[in-house]
């Protein structure tokens, strides 16, 4: 325990990425350089992604964390946003308490996904304008948490990692402008009005999506949501070039990301979601 309470006091620290399919991880330094460096990654075959045991994910994580070797080391995990569900929830009328706003939750999860809430773990990051939720598996929780504690693990945090960049980056969005995420061929939109997210839309983007094609998917976002159409979108990701090029009415902006991201598998860029803060 005494060297881990070491690496954890010089800002070392364990990052895992978890997609449908692959798990990659790292050991991240806030003082040292390199910032990142890949200790391994491991495959493994999807079963039910959403509604299985995840026993293979935990068999995959057991061969990555060899048995005592980063005993105390603080562990954080971001998911692949496809293995967790975000939706908002509209504040109940007269709605003045909690457990109010939870059930309202609740009911707004079954009509959108079907899913029994009892196996999901929500979380929510609210105010009492625009209360919005999280969900996870109870049983990819679980998988988690058993091989943490297993191996020692100080667990720091599992998110998803539209939340991971949206804890990151919102403070440095501009006025009007939405976020934005860009991976895997979606484009996961982060609805704001009034300077407060009013919804998360994943949206699949076809190969030759121009700039044209950005302008009026978000325009058509701002209609089905009765906002206004940004004039900016502030984004995470490698996005088409095209997309970039600059315009009177519409622009987009990425931004900082780490040197290589584009060339690391997609596990490798969950885990490096946010960077390593």
């Amino acid at each position: 325990m005494r060297r881990g309470f070491a690496k954890l006091s010089l800002g070392h620290g364990l990052r895992l990425g978890v997609a449908a399919g692959t798990v990659s991880l790292w050991r991240s330094s806030r003082w040292r350089a390199p910032a990142w460096t890949l200790l391994g990654e491991a495959a493994y075959v999807p079963d039910d992604m959403l509604h299985g045991d995840f026993a293979v994910l935990g068999q995959a994580l057991e061969q990555l964390l060899p048995v005592d070797e980063y005993a105390g080391w603080p562990l954080s995990v971001v998911l692949d946003d496809g293995l967790a569900r975000l939706w908002q929830v509209d504040m109940p009328q007269g709605a003045a308490r909690l457990a109010d706003i939870e059930a309202a939750a609740a009911l707004r999860f079954q009509s959108l996904y079907g899913d029994a809430s009892g196996l999901w773990h929500s979380s929510s990051a609210w105010d009492a304008r625009t209360p919005f939720f999280c969900a996870v598996p109870r049983a990819l929780l679980a998988q988690l948490t058993r091989v943490a504690a297993a191996r020692k693990l100080a667990l720091i945090f599992i998110t998803p990692q539209f939340a991971r960049h949206w804890n990151r980056w919102h403070g440095a969005l501009k006025p009007g402008a939405w976020f934005g995420q860009f991976q895997e061929n979606v484009l996961t939109l982060g609805v704001r009005q009034d300077g407060y997210l009013r919804s998360v839309r994943a949206l699949p983007v076809p190969p030759d999506a121009s700039h044209g094609w950005l302008v009026q998917t978000l325009a058509r976002e701002a209609l089905l949501h009765g906002v206004e159409a940004p004039g900016l979108l502030q984004l995470c990701g490698a996005a088409p070039a095209g997309w970039l090029a600059p315009a009177k009415e519409f622009n987009c902006q990425i931004f900082a990301m780490p040197y290589g991201e584009g060339a690391l598998s997609p596990a490798a860029r969950l885990a490096r979601s946010g960077g390593v803060a």
